[in-house]
């Protein structure tokens, strides 16, 4: 809360200290210069807009809300900025507070908008979007056959909940694929599982599908009762299956790395003032008493799960393997707006241990494994560099270089489908191999 007060003071200053520039400019012939200029232009600006507004409300050849108007123009702004800063209406708000705690309607897919059409970043485990079929990088382009181009994303949205044990038709745009195709859908309460155990011989397995609260705690409980379902003593290692995880909470982020970290930096991030960066350190104590870990990911991890991988990898705790993650190494700030909603801005980056950014670039994986699938369509790259007006890490040239490949094609992720059945799962049984072969190799 001191944080949120600090920000909205440095917000709300400058604009008062403005306000009386402007009173001052208009009462006095003088000229400015420097930052006074650019109070100057931020008015004239702001006086073009209101002209602009003035003219679509008393001309428009229909009549339009003032209120929806104003909104529209607020999310275009955000828009134009990066992926993922808006505007939530009190509604949006509340729908993004239910999911953090992790019950919701829905299809139970994380979306973000881009080229006019609603694209899917990861479908969640074990809902309906899953069982349909869809992937990561699918295009949304109708829904129930209206068009999905010239709505806002909080728009398709809301069309895309609704009672449950209704349907909906979802026209689906796929790569690799000659013609758009229909996705017929039941809607259902979206209960996400954020952690699911599986015991593997002498190896423990836990999947984590979203960083929600308290799902540090729940990892810590599934590891005690793992410990004593195989015994210490027997227990050789730990699988983390990180795979088509969108993400969540930093608190837990930085909590789940802590379970398997004794010491050192987690995860730090900094704003547009590099010297005011938050540092994020592990406390002593490994929960795991040092055995091996594994850490699985692909192209739909991302965010959180990012925070997590980077952090073992650069401390060398675990193994990453799989694929290259899905590169959002941005922070957003939820900023609330009294009555009218919050605001959702970009406000930082992450930066792991080694002082890399992972935006528009993405997790390496120690042990590079591309999954196996019957649909070629589905073993495609993805990633936050696919995303109209991504925040780019460098300077524009040395950014190409780092996410693009030789034919000009984002790098960040690929191969995010994972396999129902884990004699189909190449990736986790090659997890389990390996933690096996450190067992021998160990003596």
């Amino acid at each position: 809360m001191e944080k949120m007060d600090k920000m909205m003071k440095k917000t709300i200053l400058p604009l008062a200290a403005a306000f009386i520039f402007g009173v001052l400019l208009a009462s006095a012939p003088w000229h400015p210069s420097g930052e006074a200029r650019e109070d100057t232009d931020t008015y004239r600006q702001l006086d073009l807009f209101g002209n602009v507004f003035e003219r679509v409300r008393r001309s428009y050849v229909e009549e339009v809300e003032d209120g929806s108007l104003i909104q529209d123009a607020i999310n275009g702004m955000l828009q134009s900025l990066d992926p993922h800063s808006a505007y939530l209406t009190p509604d949006d708000f509340l729908d993004m507070q239910e999911q953090t705690r992790g019950t919701f309607g829905g299809l139970g897919i994380e979306v973000t908008m881009d080229m006019g059409f609603v694209k899917v970043i990861t479908p969640i485990d074990d809902t309906p979007a899953q069982r349909a079929g869809l992937i990561t990088g699918d295009y949304i382009t109708h829904l129930d056959g209206v068009p999905i181009q010239g709505m806002t994303l909080s728009e398709a949205v809301d069309v895309m909940r609704g009672p449950v044990d209704t349907s909906i038709v979802l026209t689906v745009v796929r790569e690799g694929v000659d013609a758009p195709f229909e996705v017929p859908i039941i809607r259902d309460i979206i209960t996400i599982r954020s952690v699911r155990t599986e015991r593997e011989g002498d190896i423990a397995y836990i999947r984590l599908t979203t960083f929600r609260t308290d799902v540090s705690e729940k990892i810590r409980e599934a590891i005690v009762d793992l410990r004593g379902e195989i015994g210490e003593e027997n227990l050789i290692g730990y699988v983390l299956d990180l795979r088509n995880n969108p993400g969540g909470l930093l608190d837990e982020a930085i909590a789940v790395s802590n379970i398997f970290l004794d010491r050192g930096e987690i995860v730090s991030t900094r704003g547009r003032d590099h010297s005011d960066a938050d540092r994020y350190n592990a406390t002593p104590g490994d929960f795991i008493g040092g055995k091996p870990l594994v850490i699985l990911i692909n192209g739909g991890s991302a965010s959180a799960s990012e925070i997590v991988a980077a952090a073992m990898q650069d401390h060398r705790r675990g193994s990453v393997l799989g694929t290259r993650s899905f590169g959002k190494g941005s922070v957003q700030t939820l900023i609330p707006l009294g009555d009218e909603g919050a605001l959702r801005l970009t406000t930082a980056l992450y930066y792991t241990p080694s002082g890399e950014t992972i935006q528009a670039h993405g997790v390496e994986p120690d042990i590079e494994i591309e999954q196996p699938v019957e649909d070629p369509s589905q073993a495609r790259i993805t990633g936050e560099a696919e995303l109209p007006q991504y925040i780019k890490r460098d300077s524009e040239e040395d950014n190409d270089d780092k996410v693009k490949d030789e034919k000009g094609r984002p790098k960040s992720g690929s191969a995010s489908f994972v396999p129902f059945e884990k004699e189909d799962d190449i990736q986790l049984l090659r997890a389990l191999e390996l933690l096996r072969e450190m067992k021998r190799n160990s003596g």
